[in-house]
């Protein structure tokens, strides 16, 4: 068969596809970022993230920084030298949460889960001391395609009245779960512009409630171009402490403006109607992989809308599905990473700008890499997952026109 045209397809966690009009606006910006014109850009997308992000109360700081720097930031402003602090850790960004606090001289306590697995809150409640100053945790764990109980943690909290602040790396789970940073008490929300945005890598932000400015006043851990005060300062004023990644502010912008018409002027219902779509192009994979005869690596009840993760058939190595679906469809996915996953791991991405069309198509792709592959599922037809992942969308659309 001769080689057909392929356009390039990336369902991974990060980055996604790009959305066009972020696209153009990262072409077009030729600001300075000491003039008027960026200030007026920067303020108004410091206010945008701040809606997005589900805070009145608190304030978010946008940083020239992969989402690692954001997650650095958020260790090294919040915490003190000797803190104890509780991480929470099922897969490879978990444990990049023990790897910061620990850099930063925190004592840390894990609980500790296998990769693929979440934590109870009765596990939790065990660990937390009074002492504990902070808790670290992934809204979603990107490694894994596992959700975390972000709203029980919070709530566990408050019951347990623990002066420890919560900090969500919500890099995943921003745009894919529901979070109310305000409603339920987060205290720190760290995202990253790769994902919900549809903008390159590159900026990173953390939004910070009044309890998380309040206990930077009294920590010392020695930062200085993380340094969130400073930042929050200039920030006021329309900019940032040092030079800013002007296109890609320019860009968040643009996608932050497409959002809020995605929820007719609103960018809560925006975000609401983005969670809502990656849950039902998640729940169409989940339903078409099983069809097809693979199994899910996630337990369920905790799957991610971020991400759904597949276990490849046994004997079968990941990585073949991965190169084949590239090689013939021009398809990108992840391979697993981390805690013995690779070879026997794959997922597929549900972020930012994706839909149901989109999955549709990736699902006949693994169909055709299936059968390329003569992958020992016994029962396997053509055409049986696009089916399955057909109806889940076609119950969805009549349920949400039903309920209109």
């Amino acid at each position: 068969m001769k080689a057909m045209i392929l356009k390039t397809r990336l369902f991974t966690a990060g980055p996604g596809p790009l959305l066009p009009s972020a696209r153009l606006s990262m072409a077009a910006s030729e600001l300075h970022p000491r003039t008027a014109e960026f200030r007026s850009l920067f303020m108004r997308v410091l206010a945008q993230l701040k809606e997005f992000v589900g805070t009145a109360g608190g304030d978010v700081i946008v940083l020239s920084s992969s989402g690692t720097g954001a997650m650095e930031a958020a260790v090294s402003n919040l915490t003190s030298p000797g803190d104890r602090v509780l991480v929470l850790t099922a897969g490879r960004f978990g444990e990049r949460w023990s790897a910061l606090a620990k850099s930063f001289g925190c004592h840390v306590d894990e609980i500790e889960r296998p990769y693929g697995q979440t934590f109870s809150l009765e596990e939790i409640r065990s660990e937390l001391r009074l002492e504990t100053r902070a808790v670290f945790v992934q809204a979603t764990e990107s490694s894994t395609g596992v959700r975390h109980d972000i709203e029980g943690i919070a709530r566990l909290l408050k019951e347990e009245r623990s002066e420890a602040l919560l900090v969500v790396d919500g890099m995943t789970g921003l745009g894919t779960t529901h979070l109310e940073m305000d409603e339920w008490g987060i205290d720190a929300l760290v995202g990253s512009s790769q994902q919900a945005l549809m903008v390159s890598p590159g900026l990173s932000y953390v939004a910070l409630s009044p309890r998380g400015w309040d206990r930077m006043e009294a920590t010392y851990n020695p930062r200085s171009y993380f340094d969130l005060r400073k930042e929050r300062k200039s920030a006021a004023r329309g900019e940032s402490a040092y030079s800013p990644a002007v296109a890609l502010i320019a860009a968040v912008g643009a996608s932050l403006e497409a959002i809020a018409g995605w929820g007719e002027g609103d960018l809560a219902e925006g975000r609401r109607r983005m969670v809502e779509n990656a849950e039902t192009s998640a729940a169409m994979m989940r339903a078409a992989a099983t069809a097809i005869g693979l199994r899910l690596f996630a337990p369920a009840g905790h799957e991610a809308a971020a991400m759904t993760a597949m276990l490849a058939p046994e004997g079968v190595d990941a990585g073949a599905i991965v190169r084949e679906l590239e090689t013939r469809f021009g398809v990108i996915v992840s391979a697993g990473r981390g805690g013995g996953l690779e070879g026997s791991v794959f997922q597929v991405a549900h972020i930012g700008y994706l839909d149901a069309m989109d999955t549709m198509g990736v699902v006949a792709a693994l169909e055709q890499v299936v059968a390329g592959l003569k992958l020992p599922l016994p029962g396997f037809e053509l055409g049986r997952g696009l089916m399955a992942a057909q109806r889940v969308f076609a119950e969805r659309a009549r349920a949400k026109y039903t309920s209109a």
